[in-house]
């Protein structure tokens, strides 16, 4: 069942969404060669905390997990396409493509945001994924207004995928969101214009385009439960925005 919020609920999931984004720049800021992605992890709890947010997504599990999730935020290096563990063990190098992705959540309301980034020096094909990724959320925050279809919202990350000759994780996209982290209606990153769910105001969503360089869009979950990879090793990049469809056009919660 599709809940749709009100001016008064996105006041405060404009709190949560705020969290998220301060917490996100916290952790770009740092993420250099060298550093475990357990440090990540602790500079985003301190900012949380300091934001007098809860993270959403500690403990969290939903029904395709036996596992709680065990942190604050989700750190996906290269081939990990979402919901990366930041494991002590594992460290930055120079290079490496990163997707991090944040839920916080102030007075019973949720945000959700995710961006990518490249550790140090970026090859001309990690730019390019990265620069796709994010046109693809863009598109679609653009298209998530009153009268489009959910489709429309779809169709605009499939068409920047498609030209680009990028995969999508199959079966994943992005939700409804609100006093739960994850709701109705669901918000595929594939899809046809014209079809779907009808938006109108009080629909709120993230939107969360996920690419990766391979062109098939097969992946598996490793044994943590959780880290999604690409089946073929390819690198991935995910953003993520939380996002009000109102009178005016589409807003975006989760910006600094």
């Amino acid at each position: 069942m599709v809940t749709y919020r009100s001016p008064r609920e996105w006041k405060i999931m404009r709190e949560a969404g705020r969290a998220v984004a301060r917490t996100l720049a916290a952790v770009r800021d740092a993420a250099e060669p060298g550093v475990p992605l357990a440090e990540l992890e602790a500079v985003a709890a301190r900012t949380l905390k300091r934001m007098e947010a809860r993270p959403s997504f500690l403990g969290y599990r939903p029904s395709w997990t036996s596992v709680p999730y065990p942190g604050t935020v989700c750190v996906s290096v290269n081939e990990v396409v979402v919901h990366g563990i930041p494991h002590a063990h594992i460290t930055l190098e120079d290079g490496d493509v990163v997707s991090v992705d944040c839920g916080a959540e102030v007075g019973g309301y949720h945000g959700d945001a995710a961006i990518t980034f490249v550790v140090g020096t970026a090859d001309a094909g990690a730019e390019r994924l990265l620069a796709a990724t994010a046109q693809a959320l863009d598109d679609a925050v653009a298209a998530a207004r009153p009268g489009n279809r959910m489709g429309d919202v779809s169709h605009a990350v499939d068409r920047i995928a498609r030209a680009n000759g990028y995969g999508v994780l199959d079966g994943w996209g992005g939700h409804g969101i609100g006093t739960s982290m994850h709701e109705d209606p669901p918000v595929p990153n594939r899809g046809s214009a014209g079809r779907g769910l009808r938006l109108r105001e009080g629909l709120t969503i993230a939107i969360e385009p996920m690419f990766h360089e391979g062109g098939e869009d097969a992946t598996r979950v490793l044994d943590d439960g959780w880290s999604i990879v690409t089946a073929d090793g390819s690198r991935a990049a995910h953003f993520e925005h939380t996002v009000a469809v109102t009178a005016d056009g589409p807003r975006v919660l989760t910006l600094p």
